[in-house]
């Protein structure tokens, strides 16, 4: 772009002012531009974003590399030698001069720029490469005057290591790729895993999803190898959905037949609720409460329902008998205290005539059966006091019976008269002088004495 200080002659003409007379002017240098005319190189772009945090460049000093002669031609001192840049028309040398220097500083800054974006590694080192060499290529022909040769050196270097740069990126995102490659193979294995062993359904469920998001983060994997993988995430992914729609409908049939079993049994409790036939019911409810644990869920919201109609029917049930129940714990506290009572007023006395003692037993007892059943816990005291009036009577009756027992009268004589028979056969074997028999009969005599002592004494016991 001609900046708008440059005027060429025909401008200047147009305007009215007309040169002083110049010096004759040197034979212009083969393919420099024409005199009078201002060569524009063509724009090099530099990203906006890179020109926002472009470097500080000091301002060159265009006198140590050229000149602007007196009618205004203006020439750059290179290796090469002196070059015809253009013609200044619009001011006096020192402002072309100036103007020639600040077009230099232009190139340096987009110099200092791709210096700038190779060091950070900010860019991509082949756009920094092709930059530098269109730059390079353009400075034979700039409008310029400053340090060319050094902005060449500097190209020259960015070109060189961007090679190196290009270089070492190539091998960073080749190991970026192998990285990622990784990455994705990991979490198509897990999905594999997931897809064919998992029953863990929601959890399982929602890790697939994180796969996905975690898979939607990592780029830059071989367009072959990404779609191989993603076609096993894929299928991993379809495998466990079929296997959990296959579980979901599987679980709906179950719960289904399961609402149909406990459908039966809510009938059966309702049928029951109002029975009285204490035990054999409650047992029958025990014995549907255990089937409707084995028949499983129904569906959440008709399990609820048939559950509470199912626990009405018991309520029902159990209410009604522990009604009873109360009813006939009263009822049994009442007959305890009436057998207490009972209890309190016999005055039975076994030592006196043993057949006043029968009777009144047997009264006591027959209103012990009329008063009926007690309280459990009250039951064993209450049954161990009649249990020992009845022992007192019963042993007092025995002691009587053995004492008037004529057959163990007669059994005691029986042995006394044995002992004299054989204390009388004793007397004549002794008269006899048979001392022999004499002393065998009386140890007869003696054996059938001590019979006889005992048959007297267990009737004296009695």
């Amino acid at each position: 772009m001609t900046d708008p200080n440059a005027q060429d002659t025909s401008a200047t003409r147009e305007s009215g002012a007309v040169p002083a007379p110049a010096a004759p002017k040197p034979a212009p240098t083969p393919g420099a531009p024409r005199p009078g005319a201002e060569h524009t190189p063509k724009p090099h772009p530099v990203p906006s974003h890179v020109h926002a945090a472009a470097p500080a460049v000091p301002a060159s000093d265009p006198s140590l590399f050229g000149r602007v002669d007196e009618d205004g031609t203006a020439w750059v001192v290179t290796s090469a030698g002196e070059r015809c840049i253009g013609s200044w028309q619009a001011g006096d040398a020192a402002e072309g001069l100036a103007h020639f220097g600040r077009r230099f500083d232009d190139l340096a800054t987009e110099v200092a720029i791709l210096e700038s974006r190779l060091a950070s590694g900010s860019g991509d080192a082949k756009k920094t490469r092709a930059a530098a060499e269109a730059l390079a290529e353009s400075l034979p022909t700039a409008a310029v005057i400053g340090d060319l040769d050094g902005l060449a050196a500097r190209l020259a270097a960015i070109v060189a290591d961007s090679e190196k740069a290009a270089t070492a990126a190539k091998h960073e995102k080749e190991h970026q790729r192998a990285e990622n490659t990784a990455r994705k193979e990991a979490l198509a294995a897990e999905a594999e895993k997931i897809g064919a062993e998992s029953t863990q359904w929601k959890a399982a469920g929602d890790r697939l999803r994180e796969i996905l998001e975690e898979w939607k983060t990592i780029r830059g994997v071989d367009r072959k190898v990404d779609d191989a993988l993603w076609r096993r995430y894929s299928k991993a992914r379809e495998a466990f959905n079929r296997r959990r729609g296959a579980h979901f409908a599987e679980l709906d049939r179950e719960r289904a037949a399961a609402k149909a079993r406990k459908e039966e049994l809510v009938a059966r409790a309702e049928a029951l609720q109002d029975s009285t036939d204490w035990g054999a019911t409650a047992a029958a409810f025990r014995d549907l409460l255990t089937e409707w644990k084995a028949a499983g869920r129904a569906p959440r919201e008709a399990d609820d329902q048939l559950w509470k109609r199912f626990k009405g029917a018991q309520d029902v049930f159990f209410a009604a008998r522990n009604a009873a129940s109360a009813e006939r714990d009263a009822e049994f506290e009442e007959n305890a205290r009436a057998k207490e009572a009972l209890l309190a007023a016999a005055s039975i006395d076994p030592s006196g005539d043993i057949d006043v003692a029968r009777a009144q037993l047997r009264e006591l007892q027959d209103k012990w059966e009329q008063i009926g059943k007690v309280p459990r816990e009250r039951m064993h005291d209450l049954e161990s006091r009649l249990r020992a009036i009845e022992k007192r009577v019963h042993e007092a009756a025995e002691s009587e019976w053995r004492r008037t027992d004529p057959e163990a009268l007669a059994r005691a004589a029986q042995f006394r008269e044995r002992v004299r028979q054989f204390e009388e056969q004793a007397a004549k074997a002794t008269a006899a002088g048979r001392a022999k028999d004499a002393e065998k009969a009386l140890a007869q005599a003696q054996q059938w004495r001590e019979w006889a002592d005992a048959a007297e004494g267990a009737i004296g016991e009695r």
